[in-house]
């Protein structure tokens, strides 16, 4: 994958922070739900088979939201040319042990790191450096080892 660094701009990193906090804080003050996006997803799917669905309708309006926001970025702007350079088993052995990880550790970064760190939660303040240190021994690894 390419990063176009020449591009970034700190007013858009700002904004964005400021977009995801806003809607952190709506949802926790809305309905008291935290928005950690794996647990809203696995609530879609096992909320089909629940009797009770009346927390279907705001976790599927929130995933929507996720799957519309590029597109509604196209209006204002053009979304960055993403060139991923590896192949699809390598992706989706990826997108295995990230899901595995994410059931491991009770949730995604999203949940621990945006809106468990803000309620000061200790199990997602560890949760979050444990995966900013996974993250950092593995761009270690793959880039001066490897």
């Amino acid at each position: 994958m390419h990063i176009a660094w020449e591009q970034f701009t700190p007013l858009t990193a700002i904004g964005g922070g400021l977009l995801i906090g806003l809607a952190s804080v709506l949802l926790m003050a809305g309905i008291g739900r935290i928005a950690g996006v794996t647990g809203i997803l696995a609530g879609v799917f096992t909320g089909l088979f629940q009797a009770n669905k009346s927390e279907w309708p705001w976790r599927l309006a929130f995933i929507l939201g996720l799957a519309i926001s590029p597109i509604l970025y196209t209006v204002f702007g053009e979304l960055p040319t993403i060139e991923i350079q590896t192949e699809w088993p390598a992706l989706l052995f990826a997108g295995l042990i990230v899901g595995f990880g994410t059931r491991l550790g009770s949730g995604c970064t999203s949940g621990h790191g945006v809106c468990g760190i803000s309620r000061l939660s200790p199990r997602s303040i560890i949760a979050t450096l444990a995966f900013m240190g996974a993250g950092f021994a593995t761009v270690a690894l793959v880039r001066h080892v490897l």
